[in-house]
Formats: C-alpha cells, sequence, structure tokens
C-alpha cells in the first residue's frame, strides 16, 4: 500500500516535504523547502528520512519554502534525479545562490559576535554553501512540458500542469499502479489566483483519487483583482502628488514582476505621476530576467508587449540598482519614489534600510502586497505594532500601511474549491500548507460546500492511501 508522509507544510504554510512511498518500493519527494518565519529553527533538523534512499525528488515550482532544503538534500546523500521544468530550474538558480549567500553573510556576522564572548561553538553554520547548490542542479533532470505524461520509472506516469502560480509552477499528478489499478494522487504545490495579469490562469485537473492541496488562504477570500489594482493604483497616486514615498516589500519572484508590469500600464496610460521607480533587489533583477526569458510562457498581455518593445517590465522611469552604493543612493532622494525591495516579508534584505530611512515619515506609505507568515516582521506590521526595532534602533511607525492581498500568487478559498469541484473521483482531501486555524475552517467550507471529507495532515503522520 502507498504512504505519504508530510515532513513539512504540515499546519504550517512553508518548509514543503512529502514523501511518497509507493509498492513497488520506490520513494518520491514532492518539494524540499526551508521552513519560514517562526519555523526558520526547524531547517537544521534531520529529514526524518534516508536522504540516499530517494529515487526521485520532483519540484513543484521554484519558491525557497518548496526548493530551499533541495542543496541539504543532496549534501546528505541524495545523487538521483530531479525532475522541474525548466523555467523552475533557472529561478530556483538564482534563488537558492541567494539564500546560500545570505547564510553565510548571516553567519559569518553572529560568529564575529559570538567570538568576541567566547561563544563561537554555540554558532550553526550554514545549511549549504554554493557549492551545493551547483552540485545539486548538476544532478540528473527531467524537463517536463505542461500537459505531457512522462514515464518516471516503472508502473508510474507523472504529467505536469501549469499552476499558474509563479513563471514554471506546477500541480503534479501521479498515476501508479497498485494491487492491478492505476491510481491518481494529486500534490497542488501552490496554486495561483487567475488574476491573469503576468501568468496565465490555473490549469484544470480533471481526474484525482487523493488530493494534497495548499490551504494558505483557506479560511477567506481575497478581494478581486479589479479592486486591488484600483486601490494599489489610488494608494499610488495619493502618495506621489502629496509628495511621498512608496515602499513596496516585495517577493522577488512573480510579485515584483506584477507590480512592474502594472507600474509600466499606469505609465503607458498617463495614470502614474512622474517619479522613480527602484527595483533594490539583486535577486529580484534577476528573476524579472529570466521571465523576459520565458516570456512565451506568461499572459497574453504580457508576450504583446514583448513583441511591441522587446522586453516584458522595462520602461524609462524604472532602475535596477545591483550593488549596495546604488541602493544608499535612493536615500537621497526625498520624495516621488517607488522603492522595490526584498525581503518579501521583512526578515533581512534592502526593505529594512529603507524602512529605517523613511518609515517614520507620515508622508510615505508601505504596500504589502504578498502573504506575511506568522513570526515575521511583516506581520507584525500588519498586525498593528507601532515601533519596531531595525539594526538596534528604535523606529517609529508614521507612514500609511496598506494590505492588498488581491496580488495574492495563491488562490483563495474559492479559488481553491472551484478546482476541486472540477476534479472527478476524488476519494480523500489531504490539507497542507496551511496555519492550521486556517485548514480547519477550510475544512469545514470543503465539507458544506463540496460535500467531501478532508484530513488537515500532521507533522510526520504516516497517510495510508
Amino acid at each position: 500500500m502507498a504512504t505519504v508522509i508530510s515532513y513539512g507544510a504540515a499546519e504550517v504554510v512553508t518548509g514543503s516535504c512529502h514523501l511518497l512511498e509507493l509498492e513497488n518500493g520506490k520513494q518520491i519527494l514532492i518539494d524540499c523547502g526551508m521552513f519560514q518565519g517562526g519555523e526558520e529553527e526547524r531547517n537544521a533538523d534531520a529529514f526524518g528520512f534516508d536522504p540516499a534512499q530517494v529515487d526521485f525528488l520532483l519540484l513543484t515550482h521554484a519558491h525557497l519554502d518548496h526548493c530551499g532544503r533541495m542543496p541539504k538534500l543532496v549534501k546528505e546523500g541524495f545523487d538521483k534525479t530531479i525532475v522541474a521544468t525548466q523555467a523552475t530550474f533557472d529561478l530556483a538558480e538564482v534563488i537558492l545562490l541567494d539564500s546560500a549567500k545570505i547564510m553565510l553573510e548571516d553567519y559569518e556576522t553572529h560568529f564575529k559576535k559570538a567570538l568576541r564572548r567566547g561563544s563561537e561553538k554555540e554558532v550553526n553554520p550554514p545549511l549549504y554553501g554554493e557549492d551545493d547548490v551547483r552540485d545539486a542542479l548538476s544532478l540528473t533532470r527531467i524537463l517536463p512540458e505542461y500537459g505531457e505524461p512522462f514515464t518516471l520509472c516503472k508502473g508510474v506516469e507523472v504529467t505536469y500542469r501549469d499552476a499558474g502560480h509563479i513563471l514554471g509552477s506546477a500541480f503534479i499528478e501521479i498515476a501508479y499502479e497498485e494491487a492491478g489499478e492505476t491510481r491518481t494522487i494529486v500534490f497542488s504545490g501552490d496554486i495561483g489566483n487567475d488574476n491573469d495579469m503576468v501568468l496565465p490562469n490555473l490549469a484544470p485537473c480533471r481526474h484525482a483519487d487523493y488530493l494534497y492541496t495548499e490551504s494558505t488562504y483557506g479560511d477567506r477570500d481575497h478581494q478581486n483583482a479589479l479592486q486591488s489594482t484600483a486601490e494599489f493604483k489610488k494608494v499610488i497616486t495619493d502618495t506621489l502628488f502629496d509628495w511621498g514615498n512608496v515602499l513596496i516589500p516585495s517577493f522577488a519572484v512573480e510579485r515584483t514582476q506584477e507590480i512592474l508590469f502594472l507600474l509600466k500600464e499606469m505609465h503607458e496610460s498617463g495614470e502614474l505621476p512622474h517619479c522613480r521607480i527602484f527595483v533594490d533587489s539583486p535577486m529580484a533583477i534577476r528573476a524579472t530576467e529570466v521571465y523576459d526569458r520565458y516570456s512565451d510562457l506568461l499572459s497574453a498581455k504580457c508576450r504583446e508587449v514583448k513583441a511591441r518593445d522587446g522586453r516584458v517590465f522595462d520602461f524609462e522611469l524604472l532602475s535596477y540598482t545591483l550593488d549596495v552604493g546604488e541602493s544608499k543612493a535612493i536615500n537621497q532622494i526625498d520624495s516621488r519614489a517607488i522603492i522595490i525591495a526584498g525581503s518579501g516579508m521583512c526578515t533581512g534584505g534592502r526593505i529594512l534600510h529603507h524602512f529605517k530611512h523613511r518609515l517614520w515619515n507620515r508622508k510615505n506609505a508601505l504596500i504589502f502586497v504578498g502573504y506575511q507568515a506568522a513570526g515575521t516582521l511583516g506581520r507584525r506590521i500588519i498586525d498593528g505594532e507601532k515601533w519596531i526595532k531595525i539594526y538596534r534602533e528604535d523606529i517609529r511607525i508614521e507612514a500609511s500601511v496598506y494590505t492588498i492581498n488581491g496580488f495574492s500568487a495563491h488562490a483563495d478559498q474559492s479559488g481553491i474549491l472551484s478546482w476541486i469541484e472540477g476534479m472527478n473521483g476524488v476519494k480523500k482531501i489531504f490539507l497542507i500548507h496551511g496555519e492550521a486555524d486556517k485548514e480547519l475552517l477550510f475544512k469545514q467550507a470543503i465539507a458544506e460546500k463540496l460535500h467531501k471529507e478532508a484530513h488537515i495532515v500532521e507533522q510526520n503522520e504516516v497517510i495510508y492511501l
């Protein structure tokens, strides 16, 4: 009998890691992501399984909470085959190398401080380095095309379908033979919000016997895309006309590209007051280059812009600030700057420097356009904190704070329910990638609206299919 054990993203959003073991003994790992927010300390823990015994790693997409521990997996013995779209591999290279760099910098900082107090042995080394990333990316690859089934191994057929979440993202259908029957298990990864701005909409899933689905926003519906766009435009224009600045902590992948595309549309339509726009994140800059390179996977609107301009996102008001000197120079601009910087949850990165220089000014605006995990600085600000500490300095929050969740790259409750409703043959639904209280509400919604049973998966729980 096939089993699934979730070693991450069980009653939490991050740390995606699900091990499918088939009756024939094959072990298939779906995702190997980092824990984020209040769960970060778990990244150094043992996996709970032997990486050397895993036969295949199937990646749904390149976000750090889905691929971030892949180099650690390889470092600890996995040496087989990794399956992902080509765009996912290219984005994962950008994201993982950035992750390795940040971990090394954090380690060096903490080690120097510990050395001065004689406790250097207590400082944990980085999970992995750049060489480990390259070792992982050099393993044997399978590069699936959306909607085209392929044989993973004897008796196992896999299909990747467009999840509409980020570039290259997919939900994965795994059809396997057991007791003379073919059964299909589907892992959603993260599924998209169908705003059709930068990416095409989520592909349908026609059949699943068993479904492992994300539930990040299973407790609510987003504001619709038109309302969100209108609210975003109003905040931008009101702030700029008042000679203020706009801070946007943004995830380097997908959210930054959506914001850039929207700002470009505003500029071309005459809605955007004259200003300077900065993408102040080396990772976001490199990710944007990958998006432009794979413009054939983007929305029809993006493909039209690429054909017209040669580039999807660039326009004359936009500057990319790669080095630290260029980043610091932004502080010399007194007004009418839009600053898009990482990290998306404000756990580090250049956005903290901009917070230090601009959050205390009531003319400025802070716009959150993505999910803020429990325990992160972004979540604390959204929850109403008026003072924050940045680099040992207390900063008063006087800037206006907005949360515009219609830009979320995750489907909301109605979106996930509609996706599930289109599936035939679903025997059991398993809820992952969500905070426990939100999963409980989503479970109730599935029962009430779809008349189906859902199970909230616990960490390390063995599920017999």
